[in-house]
């Protein structure tokens, strides 16, 4: 897997020219600091725009490069693309020194933008898009793995930039130490296995408990044995009644997890990143409890009672939940408890036992 880059969100502001001096207000409460617009209505920001009072530079011409390399700025390079004479020219743009690439490739977005990351990925030269929305931006950001350095974001809504602000900045739990304080099998019942649609390491799984402040970390199913082959894709999650937590803030009962479903894949370091669901299977299987305590929180989750379902250690091996005994520490996480209303988080007073 290749280490993530730093993305750069740049807003090209849309709305009228009475709402701008608000919106752009705006855009600096949220912490955003490029704008793509004249620098004249952009005090405050650093500006990509195509002025030479900007702090990047566009260029259209080679010949503005040429002529502009001595002012010290950042320099880029605009082109639209529609054929492979388009990208060598952007090529040719990086070999002649220009910081940054803007490509606008509004008719074929996936397959020029490849060609282009593969073609610069190992040159100082950044590579930005354009994008009309945020799912625009999501799939941007993933090209070819690496993805592009920044996208020009064109918008007039905050709503949409708070989306793409939550998929750029890394999300981390803080794992700890679970000690485990009960083993005990429960009969049978329904659980929840998650297949994704993303490949995970060695030491990523999901959060799954039976309340939103306490989760033990469970293995993706990485390794194989003399039964079953490794399924590096699945998460042999937990009962149907357990949380897990989504990118969008919300937790969900593991019933509720469908195909197209966002979810958390989260690293023993408490690293986490987003993978879509492809499927979810509910069967009956035969179940443990598990309660588990971390600094001072108690907290429970009902797994498979499977040797393939597998807990992580404070030393990072993996221990199944058949071999699992009171005393042992795995990886969960914790915090204070707090309400949830429909899987959003509230302040009032609860007790989940």
């Amino acid at each position: 897997m290749t280490e993530a880059k730093p993305k750069e969100l740049i807003i090209r502001p849309t709305t009228s020219k009475t709402a701008l001096t608000g919106f752009i207000s705006k855009l600096r409460e949220k912490g955003i600091t490029m704008l793509n617009t004249d620098p004249k209505t952009a005090r405050g920001f650093q500006t990509i725009y195509e002025s030479e009072d900007a702090d990047m530079i566009i260029c259209k011409t080679f010949e503005q490069i040429k002529s502009l390399k001595s002012s010290g700025k950042s320099l880029g390079y605009f082109k639209k693309v529609l054929g492979n004479t388009d990208i060598d020219e952007i090529e040719r743009a990086s070999q002649m020194g220009a910081n940054f690439v803007i490509v606008d490739a509004s008719d074929w977005k996936i397959i020029p933008l490849e060609n282009i990351i593969a073609k610069l990925h190992k040159s100082k030269t950044k590579v930005f898009t354009t994008a009309k929305n945020s799912r625009e931006v999501t799939t941007m950001f993933a090209i070819l793995e690496l993805g592009v350095d920044g996208v020009i974001l064109s918008t007039d809504s905050e709503e949409e930039v708070d989306e793409v602000r939550q998929q750029l900045f890394s999300t981390r739990f803080p794992i700890k130490p679970a000690k485990i304080l009960e083993v005990k099998d429960v009969g049978t019942g329904e659980r929840v296995c998650v297949d994704t649609a993303s490949m995970m390491r060695m030491g990523e799984g999901m959060l799954i408990g039976s309340r939103s402040n306490f989760m033990l970390l469970v293995h993706n199913e990485s390794i194989g044995s003399s039964f079953t082959s490794p399924r590096p894709f699945r998460v042999n999650a937990g009962a149907v009644y357990c949380y897990t937590i989504t990118p969008d803030g919300k937790t969900r009962y593991l019933s509720e997890i469908e195909s197209g479903t966002e979810v958390w894949i989260v690293s023993k370091e408490g690293a986490a990143r987003r993978a879509v669901v492809g499927r979810s299977k509910i069967e009956t299987r035969p179940l443990r409890m598990i309660r588990a305590e971390i600094d001072g929180e108690n907290g429970t989750v009902i797994l498979q009672n499977a040797e393939t379902i597998r807990l992580i250690t404070n030393a990072g091996k993996l221990l199944s939940v058949t071999e699992l005994k009171v005393g042992d520490e795995v990886l969960g996480y914790a915090k204070a408890a707090s309400g949830r209303h429909f899987g959003m988080e509230v302040d009032e007073y609860i007790v989940e036992k």
